[in-house]
């Protein structure tokens, strides 16, 4: 469906741009979800931060989330409930692997950030996006973080994400854009033609062009 990210970004925003949206601030959640956004930020002509949010997989299956971690003031902690308790974790082991995720998340803001201040979310229109949903529960994370620090209006926009994960978003934001809902999912890369894991270094080179042209 997509050539790549940049791809997706740019059709992403085309959507978005018909909305009319009241001065948002745009949420990219890293690293996948940055060239995505950085097309939606340049298309709305809106300011760019991020949200870092690291996923808590089950153990011996990382990429199954029993739940998310994102960054701030007071870590949001989003469990799967079904999947933690078919996981055979327990609170002690929910509690060591939350507590690794925080850990990379204040790296990598570090890495990304540096001293750069975040935008403030309260009373503004805010879009999360990433490069794709599966399960939701890292835009769940997200978008509970962006409601603790009362933003005023949320939108969750992605390139891609299944119908029965979209249900379930569209009650933990107010709107909820996505470009294509097919029905044979199983991972968010196969809808790509290249969805090359990006690296530390192109996440930072992103973000500095962008913030440069700003």
């Amino acid at each position: 469906m997509f050539t790549d990210r940049t791809d997706a970004g740019r059709r992403l925003a085309a959507r978005l741009g018909d909305m009319g949206l009241e001065s948002p601030i745009i949420y990219a959640l890293p690293r996948g979800g940055v060239p995505v956004a950085v097309e939606v930020a340049r298309e709305l002509r809106a300011p760019l931060d991020l949200l870092i949010v690291r996923k808590i997989g089950a153990p011996g299956y990382p990429e199954v989330a029993m739940g998310a971690v994102v960054d701030g003031d007071d870590p949001q902690l989003i469990l799967n409930d079904d999947v933690f308790a078919a996981s055979g974790s327990d609170a002690e082991g929910l509690e060591r692997a939350r507590q690794a995720e925080l850990t990379e998340i204040e790296r990598r803001r570090s890495r990304y950030l540096g001293d750069r201040r975040p935008l403030d979310p309260a009373g503004r229109t805010v879009v999360v996006i990433d490069d794709g949903v599966a399960t939701g529960a890292t835009a769940k994370a997200a978008l509970a973080s962006l409601e603790r620090m009362r933003a005023g209006h949320t939108v969750l926009a992605v390139p891609v994400a299944p119908a029965e994960t979209l249900s379930e978003m569209r009650t933990v934001a107010d709107d909820v854009v996505v470009l294509e809902t097919p029905l044979d999912f199983w991972a968010i890369g196969q809808f790509y033609r290249d969805f090359h894991q990006l690296t530390d270094a192109e996440t930072v080179r992103l973000l500095e062009r962008a913030w440069a042209a700003d």
